[in-house]
């Protein structure tokens, strides 16, 4: 992926055009351009799976909040979940096409299977924003999250956890589902840091992203290498590392090693403040969700100069060149700052956190409400 822009510089442009007037809720006057459609629109949401709790509690309840909002309560969202079935998500594409939504936000779930549909809804003058993963085909724009930096703050905090000893660590890489694009471009980051740094003894890419499926995989690896002799784990995201940390405890381990994660589920922040977990990457649900619908609504009423203050950065995928898109910052996720973060931005409470199964670790961390 190639990026010629900062992904801060969307975030600054826009801020800067809502204080002046000009987004205006992407309903209001400053802008010179002439909307192609008013208020009344309907924004197809296709989101990829269940699994990961982000896209049921997170995504889609902001995006439908937001639609709303900048639609002064006219708009709607028209929602379908795939439950990480390409041949599933396809067909609630075409539906959708069918229904004659206005525009499309797409988080597919194999990226190069979802091309015919996206080109079909081209065909029939829909936008398609690839939302959260780079869908190939004709889209029009892409919002996500930088995902090679989040690779990259993953393996800098596993070898920061190893210290002088990483040169000599073996370490296990549970990768995501080689389906999503997304898991490349972690994997990619990750690389950086850790190449030539630790020795990675293993590595596996875990079909759907499934937990059940990493917890095979590292159980494969403990039989290969040792339990004693991995002392750390680069696990993609949450759901997987908590796989991972109940292989490594079923298998015996006393100690945990450290143990990436990311998306800061609660089961993983929990982990986190118990230390079964080493770290997790904080990635703004309500920004990028936010901005997408923006995004959305803009395009299709036409409003060009909001849209391109949306979109400053450019991607390419394997069918298109220069993407307009915006790429969202990420935050590395420890002990240290989860009152900043997670609870700052309204995500979790420390009560939710803090159950009584926690409360004690809570209080070692100086995680209090």
């Amino acid at each position: 992926m190639r990026r010629t822009a900062m992904a801060m510089g969307a975030f600054a442009t826009a801020a800067s055009l809502t204080a002046c007037g000009v987004v205006d809720g992407i309903g209001g006057g400053g802008s010179s351009a002439t909307p192609k459609k008013g208020d009344d629109i309907t924004v197809g949401l296709l989101l990829p799976e269940k699994e990961n709790s982000r896209y049921e509690k997170f995504d889609y309840p902001i995006i439908e909040k937001k639609v709303a909002e900048l639609t002064h309560d006219k708009g709607r969202v028209e929602y379908a979940n795939a439950e990480q079935d390409a041949d599933k998500q396809n067909s609630q594409l075409a539906k959708m096409v069918a229904d004659k939504v206005d525009v499309l936000l797409v988080d597919a779930v194999d990226s190069k299977d979802i091309a015919s549909g996206i080109q079909k809804a081209k065909d029939a003058g829909i936008p398609v924003i690839a939302y959260d993963r780079l869908a190939q085909g004709p889209i029009d724009a892409y919002i996500s999250f930088d995902n090679e930096l989040v690779g990259e703050v993953q393996g800098r905090a596993l070898v920061e956890a190893l210290g002088s000893r990483a040169a000599s660590s073996k370490v296990v890489m549970m990768n995501g589902s080689v389906t999503d694009p997304n898991a490349a471009q972690f994997k990619a980051g990750a690389m950086a840091e850790l190449q030539g740094k630790v020795n990675i003894a293993k590595t596996y890419d875990t079909k759907d992203w499934k937990p059940e499926n990493a917890k095979a995989n590292m159980e494969k690896a403990i039989t290969a290498i040792g339990l004693d002799n991995i002392a750390g784990v680069y696990s993609a995201n949450d759901g997987m590392a908590g796989a991972v940390i109940q292989a490594l405890k079923e298998t015996g381990a006393g100690k945990l090693p450290p143990v990436t994660g990311q998306d800061a589920e609660l089961d993983a922040v929990q982990r986190i403040v118990s230390g079964d977990q080493y770290m997790s990457v904080y990635k703004s649900y309500p920004q990028e969700a936010n901005a997408a619908a923006e995004m959305a609504v803009a395009r299709v009423q036409g409003r060009s100069i909001e849209f391109d203050a949306l979109t400053r950065d450019k991607v390419d995928s394997p069918t298109t060149k220069k993407v307009p898109s915006q790429l969202v910052p990420v935050v590395a996720l420890t002990q240290d700052n989860i009152k900043n973060t997670v609870v700052q931005d309204g995500i979790y409470t420390v009560k939710q956190i803090c159950t009584s199964k926690f409360k004690s670790d809570c209080n070692a961390i100086g995680l209090k409400g």
